[in-house]
């Protein structure tokens, strides 16, 4: 069944329940609808949008901060049988406007953080009819998203959308070069709410809190192991340790996917006393789990000090595969922290040389991966598809291993291995190394051209507050590595992340890459 149809039994089944919150504590914001809400919402736009000339197969495009009108809007255009195409906060005017126009999307909603750059691009947009805004104040190129639903009727459209039926295009996250469209079905959708719903044992009282951007694969598809349920969640527009503990206490909130980042700071905010668990009502909280990034074993050992009876569980995924889910630890792994997993549920994995042959268990090799989640292809681009989709095989682009139990062990980015001297060097295992470190918050290792040896490595460091490292002290607690595995020169700067937390490597290489090294210490 397409994706729609659970949102619309879940209508049925529960009407008047909560199915959303939004918490904004910066503002004292709080708002929230409840199920039959949500799917009139979506039915309102979806008939709206028809109104407006969307037809099946179209593209309509949503860029907007997470809030409470984020995924009414995206089923109410996956009820028209168009595309969804939900875009990264953080692009620029010229990026928005290359993904609009690589997507050809007709309609174009967005909210009000974003009329300055919708501003600079307006008028060369070509492809874009109309412009719908979501928000007061609405700028005079669009409509208003309020009106647009009042004048609406909330039964559903009469579209008949199958399981085959293109859903979304989700674009890259542009960490490794120029975002890429990559086109999902309703089953690819559906196929992630039942691996979520499997690995982390969703039920209808659980009460998920979503921190990370919806327009990201990573925090809808977690969200669907609620919606196939009808559980509530909560979307939480802030991560300071604080706001996340009070959503916990006060919404009696379940189940939180955290970055690693904000795990760490909920940590340092615990040991510096800025946070005293003992305000917070927190016995409900069952499952903390984690993904986007590999994650350090330190910091789940610290983490069980201060929640000992918390699952834990980390996913490993990517927006080809639909989201999180192809690989997870599970909940009864914890004694593998440090590992990504096994094969989810419906899921199968291989560990291929550069020839796509299986490696011995131990070796390094490309991770690839086979299953209902893997995307039909990148959108008009079937040199790129045929690149990564291999006989029914995702090629991730990240290298693992996998130990004598069967579980994997992410090394790194194909693209980011650092070759010095031609001995492949894999900046994940001095990355965890650094951040074992009682002193230091994050860490991130490029390599940077050497005229001898091709590359070497170089760690940039973040220091936690308050604390003091020169780079003598980091050299020497990096004798604990293999020689060759050593950071030859230590950089004082903040880790840069997307939202899905994931290390912006090309900013750095742009950064530090050059003919003089900055801010060496």
């Amino acid at each position: 069944m397409p994706i729609t149809e659970m949102l619309t039994r879940n209508a049925e089944k529960f009407p008047d329940e909560v199915s959303l919150i939004e918490r904004e504590p910066a503002v004292g914001l709080r708002r929230e609808i409840s199920w039959l809400e949500f799917e009139q919402q979506a039915n309102q736009l979806a008939n709206a949008l028809i109104e407006r000339g969307i037809k099946q197969g179209d593209r309509v495009a949503l860029l907007m901060m997470n809030c409470l009108e984020w995924l009414p809007i995206y089923f109410g255009i996956l009820k028209t049988g168009a595309l969804a195409v939900p875009l990264n906060f953080r692009y620029t005017a010229g990026e928005i406007k290359k993904c609009v126009e690589t997507a050809g999307a007709k309609i174009l909603i967005y909210g009000p953080e974003f009329i300055e750059r919708i501003n600079e691009i307006k008028d060369d947009l070509s492809c874009v009819e109309s412009f719908i805004f979501v928000g007061k104040n609405c700028p005079d190129l669009c409509e208003n998203y309020e009106e647009i639903l009042a004048a609406s009727p909330s039964a559903a459209p009469k579209i008949k959308i199958h399981d085959t039926d293109d859903a979304a295009l989700y674009f890259t996250s542009g960490t490794t070069g120029t975002p890429k469209p990559i086109l999902l079905t309703h089953a690819n959708l559906v196929s992630a709410c039942i691996t979520e719903q499997n690995h982390h044992k969703q039920c209808h009282e659980d009460c998920f809190l979503c921190i990370p951007p919806l327009y990201h694969t990573g925090a809808k598809m977690h969200w669907f192991g609620s919606l196939i349920v009808g559980g509530r969640a909560v979307l939480l527009r802030g991560v300071k340790p604080n706001w996340i503990l009070e959503a916990v206490s006060e919404e009696k909130v379940t189940i939180v996917w955290l970055l690693v980042p904000w795990a760490q700071d909920i940590l340092d905010a615990i040991e510096s006393k800025e946070v005293n668990l003992k305000d917070y009502n927190l016995d409900q909280w069952r499952l903390m789990h984690i993904g986007a990034q590999p994650v350090p074993p330190s910091l789940i050992i610290r983490w069980k000090k201060y929640f000992p009876k918390h699952l834990y569980d980390t996913n490993y995924g990517l927006s080809e595969a639909t989201g999180p889910g192809c690989v997870h630890l599970g909940l009864e792994n914890i004694h593998k922290v440090g590992a990504i997993g096994k094969p989810g549920y419906n899921w199968e994995i291989k560990i291929v040389d550069d020839q796509g042959k299986p490696v011995p268990r131990g070796k390094v090799g490309e991770l690839i991966v086979k299953g209902p989640g893997v995307m039909k292809g990148y959108y008009n681009n079937p040199e790129a598809t045929a690149k990564v989709l291999k006989d029914g095989w995702l090629f991730t682009g990240d290298m693992a291993r996998q130990d004598e139990d069967g579980f994997v062990y992410l090394v790194d980015r194909k693209k980011d291995v650092v070759i010095m001297g031609g001995e492949n060097i894999f900046p994940v295992e001095i990355e965890d190394y650094l951040r074992s470190h009682q002193d230091i918050k994050d860490a991130a290792v490029i390599g940077i051209p050497d005229r001898r040896l091709g590359e070497i490595p170089i760690a940039i460091v973040e220091v936690k507050a308050g604390s003091k490292l020169t780079e003598d002290m980091i050299i020497e607690f990096c004798d604990g590595l293999p020689r060759y595995k050593r950071p030859r020169k230590i950089i004082f700067d903040k880790v840069p992340r997307n939202p899905t937390g994931k290390i912006e490597k090309p900013k750095l290489r742009e950064r530090y890459c050059g003919d003089e090294i900055a801010q060496v210490v």
